[in-house]
């Protein structure tokens, strides 16, 4: 498997694929400055990649650039689950999206492309999460939550059953979600308020 990014969440990725019995055969990196990790060389920038038949993972954490690199570049995309995740058989989790070590997801949870699910972090049972998310460390999704394209749900947050996240929104470490959060928001704080919006792409 080919990865792209290779800082500190690249890491926890290649990890996490030798941990299932697998390998990483190389990183692409636009810093020039980079020449291997964990031992794995970086074979280039993204754009000297060249597609073929070997599935490839973004390890990149920042949503915006996730979604910036499979503008950039074709490539087949595989999934990676830390064998220590919880994850019912009825979760439907599509290309690209990787899930940490102590994390759980419940049944009949739909997860994006390209999406985070983090160390320790709990998504409920009948949530959506759209293309890009990163559900960050400890976060707490309970049932039925709708979260959309490229949101930050930062460590430790918990949402509450049945509501809405839009796109592109951030919602800050430590906070509690009770009420629908508009697209492009940051919320902070228990109970979490808009303090101000993100740029739109």
């Amino acid at each position: 498997m080919f990865l792209f990014g290779a800082s500190g969440h690249a890491k926890v990725i290649t990890e996490i694929i030798q941990l299932n019995g697998g390998s990483v055969s190389g990183f692409y990196d636009d810093d020039p400055l980079k020449k291997s990790l964990m031992g794995i060389p970086v074979l280039g920038n993204t754009e000297a990649y060249k597609p073929g038949n070997e599935k490839s993972l973004i390890s990149i954490g920042n949503n915006r650039i996730r979604k910036k690199v499979t503008e950039q570049i074709e490539a087949k995309y595989g999934q990676v689950i830390h064998p220590k995740a919880v994850v019912s058989e009825t979760v439907e989790i599509e290309e690209g999206t990787v899930v940490m070590a102590g994390a759980v997801i419940n049944p009949f949870t739909k997860i994006g492309r390209h999406v985070i699910i983090n160390t320790a972090a709990s998504v409920d049972h009948d949530c959506q999460v759209s293309d890009f998310v990163h559900i960050a460390p400890k976060s707490t999704l309970c049932g039925g939550i709708s979260i959309g394209e490229g949101t930050l749900v930062g460590s430790g947050s918990v949402i509450i059953p049945n509501t809405k996240i839009g796109k592109w929104a951030t919602i800050g470490a430590g906070s509690v979600v009770v009420k629908d959060v508009p697209d492009y928001a940051v919320v902070v704080g228990n109970p979490a308020r808009i303090i101000k919006f993100n740029s739109q792409l």
